[in-house]
């Protein structure tokens, strides 16, 4: 649904939305040297929200870059 990328494009956080209706967040992060693509770097992705604002709010208090992006 979102994705938020801090300053090089190798580190972000997703919002998304899951099949049951429900949304979550995690970080993740791209190594440049590695082209087997992105992985969790957060583990914040079992927290179940039950809005895409709810699960931002937490994002920005969670993920410590994050609050200086937006």
């Amino acid at each position: 649904m979102q994705s938020i990328n801090l300053d090089g494009e190798y580190i972000c956080v997703d919002i998304f939305l899951r099949p049951d209706g429900t949304y979550g967040f995690d970080e993740f992060r791209r190594d440049p040297e590695d082209s087997s693509g992105w992985y969790s770097i957060g583990h914040f992705g079992d927290q179940v929200f039950a809005h895409a604002d709810a699960a931002l709010t937490k994002a920005k208090t969670s993920v410590h870059w994050l609050s200086g992006q937006m």
